[in-house]
């Protein structure tokens, strides 16, 4: 489909659901993508990506960085708090806050280094075991404690459960950012990010309508 395509669709989404445009960001998930493609949607001008594992990133934007100034990188997977030093330094927005251990640590660097990046918590909305995230009855009481460390969360996150109408779930995570007083809505990937502009949300994650199939990826792999 490619980045033009994908956001002639958010432009139309948001005018559909009566929202000004660009009230969406679109985060090019670029995560296991061949550099280049990712070089192709950086050359047309798009600067915000997500990535799922920290050396992943590292690796991949230390050298693609000095070509491409102004990129905002956000972390969208699991961060293991043995990884949180060298995400703060990396991310402007980490979306995977789940966890009292992992704000204490980034609680910690941010007053070391007088800085933060953006935080999102993640709501396991499908209370899916296997699946990382806050439970959604538990999200009020995580968020009064971040707030409490003086962390800077705006928002929240969710991944709704494979086969599932993600609407329930978009809407369980908006009560909860009402409820909680806060504007960032990180809701909707590929399959469903029109879905998603209609329900709220301040920001989309989409990796496979802008940088090909899982298999046209594979094919453009080394080996």
């Amino acid at each position: 489909m490619g980045l033009d395509a994908v956001l002639a669709r958010l432009r139309a989404a948001e005018a559909a659901a009566g929202r000004e445009a660009g009230a969406v960001q679109l985060v090019a998930v670029s995560k296991e993508q061949p550099e280049a493609r990712v070089r192709a949607v950086l050359a047309s001008g798009h600067r915000c990506f997500g990535e799922n594992r920290v050396q992943e990133a590292e690796a991949r934007w230390a050298a693609l960085e000095p070509d491409f100034p102004g990129v905002e990188l956000h972390l969208i997977g699991p961060l293991q708090t043995n990884k949180a030093r060298a995400a703060v330094a990396r991310f402007a927005v980490i979306q995977s806050l789940d966890r009292p251990r992992l704000a204490r640590t980034l609680a910690d660097l941010a007053q070391a280094r007088g800085a933060c990046p953006r935080l999102y918590v993640q709501v396991n909305t499908g209370a899916e075991p296997q699946k990382a995230g806050v439970l959604p009855g538990e999200a009020d009481a995580f968020l009064a404690d971040v707030r409490r460390m003086s962390l800077p969360v705006e928002g929240l996150m969710c991944i709704p459960p494979v086969d599932s109408d993600p609407v329930p779930h978009f809407r369980l995570l908006r009560s909860i950012a009402l409820t909680a007083g806060l504007a960032g809505l990180s809701m909707g990937m590929s399959d469903d990010f029109e879905i998603a502009v209609a329900e709220g949300a301040t920001v989309v994650r989409v990796g496979s309508a802008i940088f090909g199939s899982r298999a046209a990826r594979g094919a453009l792999s080394p080996g």
